[in-house]
């Protein structure tokens, strides 16, 4: 018995050092990651930081501002406007491409060829680089060379990037043009991980392909809207190529939000301190946002979604 005993006893200390060793291994391999995120993450916002409270025009020397910087900034109505534009387009965005984005999603998730095929030229947008987007856009809204001329189709012929509302209209929608089949491939991963069973057992119940899409297909994919929604909320905080190329913040300031409005600040108007205090500002706001989404998919969020059927 003592023998046995001791046999248990060293290979179960064997087992405990094995498992010491490669939880020991894992941990270095998260090293580099850990050395990338303080180099191109951590060290820069904490030079933002820094910079919030300085007076720096970009070349001459750095002096010290304390608060004025963020007095200047959040006494400014222009911040605020900035925030709002920021915010309308965040939401419209959020509505117009999540409904869009899961609709083609569950189409494009079967399993015939045509909608694979389709699926390859729903995602060709995500392919452009934002910049060159907007160049194609302007180009083609012209209404003195574009398509109003081209194709005669007189409705198009407008200041569509002169009217504020119309330019507003316009950059939603190329936004929407642009980000949807990103979020389509999202949706569509997120389908094809739907047991076949659910809907075999719907089919025998009865329930048509609209029971099923309300019933089981958007139960289902809670998580991955709000994956999804995640992405599309705090990533609307860094529209800023697009808009830059496209609108320039104009006309007026019926485009101009706050990253747009920081850039602008800092490169154009060489206020290094006000650029960062809105950069700051932008963080704080897609930290609250991202974590407000991810508190809606509960506290077990890596759970499965079949648990309980």
């Amino acid at each position: 018995m003592s023998s046995t005993t001791t046999h248990r006893a060293a290979t179960a200390s064997r087992k405990i050092e094995q498992t010491g060793q490669q939880k020991s291994a894992l941990a270095w391999l998260t090293v580099p990651a850990l050395i990338f995120f303080v180099v191109f993450a951590l060290a820069p916002l904490v030079g933002v930081l820094v910079l919030s409270f300085a007076n720096w025009d970009g070349i001459g020397a750095i002096g010290a501002a304390g608060l004025e910087n963020w007095s200047s900034v959040l006494s400014d109505p222009g911040l605020y406007n900035a925030l709002g534009l920021t915010f309308l387009i965040m939401i419209v965005s959020w509505l117009v491409q999540t409904p869009i984005s899961l609709l083609l999603g569950v189409f494009t998730a079967g399993t015939q060829r045509y909608r694979a095929a389709l699926a390859v030229l729903y995602f060709l947008p995500l392919l452009l680089s934002s910049a060159a987007v907007a160049i194609a856009y302007k180009a083609l809204l012209d209404p003195n060379f574009g398509l109003a001329v081209g194709l005669g189709l007189p409705f198009l012929a407008q200041d569509w990037l002169g009217v504020p509302q119309l330019a507003l209209g316009l950059v939603i929608f190329v936004i929407a043009w642009q980000f949807v089949p990103f979020h389509t491939l999202i949706y569509q991963g997120g389908v094809r991980q739907i047991p076949k069973s659910l809907y075999e057992a719907a089919q025998i119940d009865g329930a048509g392909i609209i029971k099923q899409f309300f019933h089981i297909t958007l139960p289902q994919l809670k998580y991955t809207i709000i994956t999804s929604s995640t992405l599309m909320v705090v990533g609307s905080l860094t529209y800023f190529d697009l808009i830059f190329v496209l609108t320039g913040g104009g006309p007026g300031n019926s485009t101009r939000i706050l990253a747009l409005d920081m850039y602008l600040r800092g490169f154009r108007a060489n206020l290094m301190g006000p650029a960062s205090v809105i950069a700051v500002i932008l963080v704080v706001i897609g930290l609250v946002l991202a974590l407000f989404l991810q508190r809606l998919g509960g506290k077990d969020k890596q759970g499965s979604q079949l648990e309980g059927l």
